[in-house]
């Protein structure tokens, strides 16, 4: 046993085991699954103490501290969104934990003045309490705002008066997943409604009801609220509505768990005695084949995003009086499928604004609502953060940024095709480095070729190996771009590289890609990593020594997988809020909606497909792991927390190598959703420290 090992806490080992599909199953740490018990709260301290203890005496820690403190406090502003006189944005000065919530008049205004509507910093005593989002009725006379405590996706909803800031005497809570959707009574409106009970220490959670969609009227106790859709017999089926820029027709998609294909269901709004109440629906769609999104409507014509028979995305329109009338939805073509991936269209004047990506850099063109081109908005390389727009009023705003820059707000005027670079906060002692991003792409083990990104300092010539951080995501739909997270500009800014990888399974080149790299597809995302680090080493970029492995949620499983499966490939770990017990996931809060690209364990032919790559069910004893460094949060209602702690301590029992396996529990955090800026300097500047340390990176 080496001195790494010597030195973690003891971990108590059960006989715990489950036989799945007539498979034993052992589970020696299952006990860890409770994060309520003294046991598992004595266990997460001791865990904490030895890796600050590593953590202080690394070299690096002060300098990445100090940098980090630089990025996280420099003043920012957010992307404004048009409400009638109002524009509603957010800022930060730098100081604050939480970002702050304002009304402003003009464009011009949004990096200062304005009155404040929301401080979040206020509410809780370290910045804990933050804002999920917030909506804006129709007549934009009041706005409803999400808040979540210590990064939980629980949250509850309250209201204010927009013109003066007032505060509504009105709370719903026990919300998940779901802002307010307003009705045009302006008194009303739609949220999803989840059960508190079960799901936390391993209670099965596919047996649990799903979430309902109520409508709540202001000034009414919550008990009173109106049922407006649940699914009893589909507990993991999600309603995600939308109300029409005119307030005549509520869209709802219908998905069940993250699955991209959704059913989509139009109710038509009208006048009750109560206020505004939904008619029997128009089920546009009603059989899961493909995705289906809501743009706008135009009258009765309903416009909708899809990847039906156009994996890259399309917009086509449907007549909702005629789809009324004979049952059946017929669709007509708007933008027909391009090479580029549509990832979103927003509707804003009397246009179509479509976001793309091509080659996983972004796009955004203008059409008219019979797809004529109207030009091409020049947004540059990067990533959007935001797009706001709104039918009938020609502001666009947009967000951008960079792998070293943080959103750059950008004002669209459709009227006149004016795009202008709104100011930002002054202020800031953290300069990003000029750096340089190439294109490169590796070959996977069935050949298939995946693109990454290399970024580099400008300064910095790629002549001989250096360390390097590897991240990934690959999974979800969800694309990866070269856009900005603030350990990138500090990792760049210490002279070292980093590669962003688009693996399969991710969102960058439309349904297939996804498709080819989920359920039984899904090692080709593990293989697509490799293939990527495997590829830096080849082209002397880097070397085994000097490689870092980072992602975060599935991320983390693919960091998981990956060091489990090639534990000589990389120096450095970096798992974060990962899901590592992949026969038990979906066992826990909302993991069974993961199903739709993992499968069910529960599936025998799944069972077998995920027990291969399952992160803690491949840690095998007598093998030298890179050096580790797991981190979660105490309050992760999402992927919890013993997803962590299980893989941790099975690691630590399994090491026979040199390198530390470590973990970093913060408290009073979740999965990442409103962790204050503090806490992320902090966090990050620990996790480059490091993965510095292990590549032999001195600053």
């Amino acid at each position: 046993m080496t001195d790494h090992a010597r030195a973690y806490p003891a971990t108590r080992r059960d006989d715990t085991v489950e036989v799945l599909h007539g498979v034993e199953v052992p589970d020696p740490y299952r006990w860890l699954e409770d994060p309520d018990s003294d046991e598992t709260k004595a266990w997460v301290a001791a865990q904490n103490a030895v890796t600050q203890e590593h953590l202080s005496a690394l070299p690096a820690r002060a300098w990445f501290q100090r940098v980090m403190e630089g990025i996280v406090g420099s003043p920012r502003v957010g992307v404004p969104d048009r409400h009638g006189t109002h524009l509603v944005v957010t800022r930060n000065d730098g100081t604050q934990e939480q970002d702050v919530w304002y009304a402003v008049r003009s464009p011009e205004d949004v990096a200062s003045g304005g009155r404040v509507l929301i401080d979040p910093n206020q509410l809780s005593a370290h910045g804990s309490t933050s804002v999920g989002g917030v909506t804006v009725s129709l007549d934009d006379s009041l706005l409803a705002y999400a808040l979540s405590d210590a990064g939980s996706d629980w949250m509850t909803i309250r209201v204010l008066d927009l013109a003066t800031g007032e505060p509504v005497d009105d709370v719903v809570e026990q919300v998940k997943f779901s802002l307010a959707t307003w009705l045009p009574d302006h008194a009303s409106y739609l949220y999803l409604h989840f059960p508190t009970q079960g799901g936390a220490t391993g209670t099965d959670a596919s047996e649990l009801p799903g979430g309902r969609l109520m409508l709540h009227r202001l000034g009414r106790p919550q008990p009173e609220d109106e049922l407006v859709l649940e699914f009893p017999d589909q507990p993991r089926l999600f309603a995600t509505p939308e109300t029409s820029h005119d307030g005549r027709w509520v869209i709802v998609h219908l998905a069940e768990g993250t699955e991209r294909n959704n059913r989509l269901w139009a109710f038509p709004v009208e006048d009750g005695p109560a206020g505004s109440r939904l008619g029997e629906p128009v089920r546009v769609v009603d059989e899961v084949c493909a995705a289906y999104e809501f743009i706008r409507t135009d009258g009765d014509e309903l416009y909708l995003r899809t990847d039906a028979d156009a994996p890259a995305g399309r917009v086509v329109k449907v007549d909702l009086g005629r789809a009324r009338e004979t049952g059946g939805a017929e669709f007509a073509p708007v933008l027909p499928e391009s090479d580029a991936t549509l990832l979103h269209v927003v509707a804003g004047g009397d246009e179509l604004i479509a976001y793309s990506l091509e080659d996983a850099q972004p796009r955004l063109r203008r059409y008219g609502l019979d797809g004529t081109p109207r030009g091409e908005v020049a947004v540059g390389p990067g990533g959007l953060t935001g797009l706001s727009a709104h039918v009938g009023t020609p502001d666009v705003f947009i967000g951008v940024s960079t792998v070293t820059t943080r959103s750059q707000p950008l004002h669209l005027d459709l009227s006149t095709g004016t795009l202008t670079r709104l100011p930002l906060p002054e202020g800031g002692t953290f300069t990003p480095p000029e750096v340089v991003t190439q294109r490169r792409r590796a070959t996977s083990k069935d050949g298939t070729r995946v693109p990454y990104f290399l970024v580099h300092r400008a300064d910095l010539d790629l002549d001989q190996p250096r360390p390097t951080l590897l991240y990934g995501y690959g999974g979800f739909d969800v694309p990866v771009l070269a856009d900005f997270r603030p350990a990138w500009p500090a990792w760049l800014a210490a002279g070292r590289v980093l590669a962003i990888a688009n693996l399969r399974g991710g969102g960058e080149y439309g349904a297939a890609w996804h498709d080819a790299g989920r359920l039984r597809h899904k090692q080709n995302v593990f293989d697509d990593f490799i293939a990527v680090a495997e590829a830096l080493q080849a082209e002397g970029v880097t070397t085994a020594a000097q490689l870092a492995l980072h992602g975060g949620s599935n991320g983390g499983l693919l960091v998981g997988a990956t060091m489990t499966q090639r534990p000589e490939l990389a120096a450095v770990a970096l798992p974060a809020v990962g899901v590592h017990d992949m026969l038990r996931f979906h066992k826990f809060t909302i993991g069974g909606a993961w199903t739709s690209d993992f499968g069910s364990p529960d599936d025998p032919e799944m069972f077998e497909v995920i027990r291969a790559y399952s992160p803690l069910h491949n840690v095998r004893e007598g093998t030298a792991y890179p050096a580790t460094l797991v981190t979660t949060g105490d309050h992760d209602d999402r992927v919890v927390p013993a997803h962590s702690h299980k893989f941790t301590s099975t690691l630590q029992h399994a090491q026979r190598g040199p390198a530390p396996v470590l973990t970093r529990v913060q408290t009073s955090a979740g999965h990442g959703m409103g962790k204050p800026s503090s806490v992320v300097a902090a966090e990050t500047a620990d996790l480059l420290a490091f993965a510095a340390a292990h590549t032999g990176l001195t600053p």
